[in-house]
């Protein structure tokens, strides 16, 4: 399958190698709009430099990979589902419901393949888990705990554009939860505050919060972010039951133990999210491709990303409001 990739920044060159290591795949084209940037994966992947517009006419391009910043990713959406190209596309779509939802019309109307990408679905140990919970193991599902924490802050730069952290950060638990719950959530309530960095306040945003959603049977799921974590990317997911508990925890630098008089120590999780999910991001690329090849529907899609989004904006609500709020 040959990939157009758009967006050659940090995750555009991580998807563009994945590709380019397929031995079913191949990067023909690299689009950015720096154009040093897309030269250096062009070179990495051996692929050409092209314009967004040459990639989306070209008919040996089959699938387009948008990695690109968020505020393009609907426009490229659409631009590709119209040129007939499967679409694999970065979470979020937008950070607009009501443009979100003339996304996914277009989506529909053309019948395009689109994928987002919320990787931590596949992640090996989250998959595991939720596994299990398919299958009974733990019983009827009652309470899922999601804990999500970054070694530091993104730039305040960053952070001024990125939607604030329930668009940008918990949404990404707002999707494992779902996932995990296999029930939709209905109301949010969220706490927040800035406790890392005051910077991030004076922004308008926040890098410490607590959120607590419930679904109409009554089963409860818990997120925990903070933007600070000073022993690695903590990332951590449990399922209780009623026969039951499942827990995955984090994904450390080595499994080595030592043992002493001072007790058990070990080495600290995985510090950055592009080692901790390195394994992740390879399989949400074969899960992309093998639908293609099927004719089947790939997912997460995009409903799964607006339902996420519903998500995140239900709990920037009920921070704003302390209130609890309903979805949707």
């Amino acid at each position: 399958m040959k990939f157009g990739i758009i967006g050659a920044g940090r995750i555009g060159k991580i998807h563009g190698a994945n590709v380019a290591a397929r031995p079913d795949s191949a990067v023909v084209y690299v689009a950015d709009a720096d154009p040093a940037a897309a030269a250096a994966l062009a070179k990495a992947t051996g692929a050409k430099v092209a314009e967004i517009d040459a990639i989306l006419a070209a008919k040996d391009v089959e699938a387009v990979a948008i990695c690109s910043p968020t505020d393009t990713h609907a426009d490229l959406i659409e631009r590709a589902a119209r040129a007939k190209k499967a679409i694999f596309c970065e979470k979020p779509i937008d950070l607009d419901v009501a443009r979100v939802r003339a996304c996914l019309e277009v989506v529909k109307q053309t019948g395009a393949t689109l994928a987002v990408g919320f990787h931590r679905r596949f992640d090996p140990n989250f998959a595991s888990l939720r596994k299990r919970v398919a299958e009974g193991a733990i019983g009827a599902i009652e309470i899922v705990s999601i804990t999500s924490r970054d070694p530091s802050p993104p730039p305040v730069s960053y952070i001024a554009r990125s939607g604030g952290l329930f668009r940008d950060m918990m949404i990404h638990d707002f999707d494992m939860a779902r996932f995990v719950l296999g029930e939709e959530p209905v109301a949010v309530s969220a706490m927040g505050s800035a406790l890392v960095d005051k910077a991030i306040a004076e922004a308008g945003d926040i890098d410490t919060a607590v959120v607590i959603m419930e679904t109409g049977s009554g089963k409860a799921a818990q997120i925990s972010n903070s933007r600070r974590a000073t022993y690695g990317h903590d990332q951590r997911v449990e399922a209780h039951g009623d026969k039951g508990m499942v827990h995955a925890g984090n994904v450390h630098e080595t499994t080595v133990e030592l043992a002493g008089a001072q007790g058990y120590t070990r080495d600290k999780a995985r510090n950055f999210f592009l080692e901790r999910y390195d394994a992740a991001y390879r399989n949400e690329l074969d899960a992309f491709i093998g639908a293609v090849k099927a004719g089947s529907k790939p997912y997460p899609d995009g409903e799964d990303g607006l339902k996420a989004l519903l998500l995140a904006d239900a709990a920037y609500r009920s921070w704003k409001t302390g209130q609890r709020v309903a979805v949707g």
